[in-house]
């Protein structure tokens, strides 16, 4: 599937000077998400788009607004959560595309700029602050939002977190950290603290680190890793499989999401060239809370 052309618009933005080295962009699609009527919803950061591809395979533009969202999961009530980069946390009326504010600041303080986000089965939402950090300055963040409203910071010290997600018994945190090629985990204490966190997976190679992350059933994670494709770990944190794609534009396969009658279908957004690739996979995806 690809985006049609009535929805592409090569320019320079405030978004991608900096992300993207100045370079013109069409679009950059993240987020991939599905619904319960089986509508793939996802964003496009540089022109604060949310879209949503039909069982049908219609295009729809749903929203546009002044940010750049960045991810969007499901709340099992049927609203969208997305992680806005220049806003913070925001909620998606998925019926009437108005957009409100949940979280635009901790402690008075702005965040860097939100990437990705992760519902567990008790509605916490756990998040990643991702900004302009990275090796030299591991400063990124990990957060949670309880779904009383507590917000607790998981971890302060992160050069580039980007993907997030729970593995199926939510005793861990698994955070893609993008400059350092890693995956890490986070062990979850029965109070919600974390301790001893630590490197799940250690990657090399590519365009750059792993973005978008997400569990199968079997607590495999799948791992986007830019330029490479996508990887599959076992639980056990060992490679199994790899999808990827011959096509010189498709370098960046950014974000997945499992769909289908059996949720063995892998969803997967080039950013770049607005194309959603499409893989089998041999295990299915684990269930998500806006599914539940």
């Amino acid at each position: 599937m690809s985006m049609p052309a009535k929805f592409r618009k090569k320019s320079r933005t405030a978004w991608s000077d900096p992300n993207r080295q100045g370079a013109e962009v069409e679009c950059f699609l993240e987020g991939p998400s599905f619904d319960r009527e089986g509508n793939l919803w996802f964003v496009d950061i540089p022109f604060g788009r949310i879209f949503r591809i039909t069982p049908k395979g219609e295009w729809e533009l749903v929203t546009q607004y002044d940010g750049w969202p960045n991810g969007l999961k499901f709340h099992k009530d049927g609203r969208a959560f997305i992680t806005c980069y220049k806003h913070g946390l925001l909620r998606l009326d998925t019926k009437t595309g108005k957009i409100e504010n949940v979280l635009g600041s901790m402690y008075s303080e702005s965040f860097k700029g939100l990437n990705d986000l992760h519902f567990a089965s008790n509605g916490d939402l756990y998040f990643t602050d991702q900004g302009q950090t990275g090796i030299v300055d591991p400063t990124g963040r990990v957060f949670r939002l309880r779904a009383n409203g507590q917000l607790d910071r998981l971890a302060l010290n992160v050069p580039s977190p980007n993907g997030i997600t729970l593995n199926t018994q939510e005793k861990h945190c698994f955070v893609a950290v993008t400059r350092s090629q890693q995956i890490w985990r986070l062990p979850l204490m029965a109070d919600g603290n974390v301790s001893k966190t630590g490197v799940a997976i250690q990657l090399s190679g590519g365009a750059a680190g792993p973005d978008g992350i997400e569990m199968d059933s079997q607590n495999g994670i799948l791992v986007c890793h830019l330029g490479v494709g996508v990887w599959r770990f076992d639980n056990n944190m060992l490679p199994t499989h790899l999808v990827y794609s011959d096509n010189p534009h498709h370098h960046h396969l950014a974000n997945i999401a499992f769909g289908g009658p059996d949720k063995r279908t892998l969803y997967i957004t080039e950013s770049l060239s607005g194309d959603i690739l499409m893989a089998q996979m041999p295990v299915a995806g684990k269930t998500m809370y806006g599914l539940s």
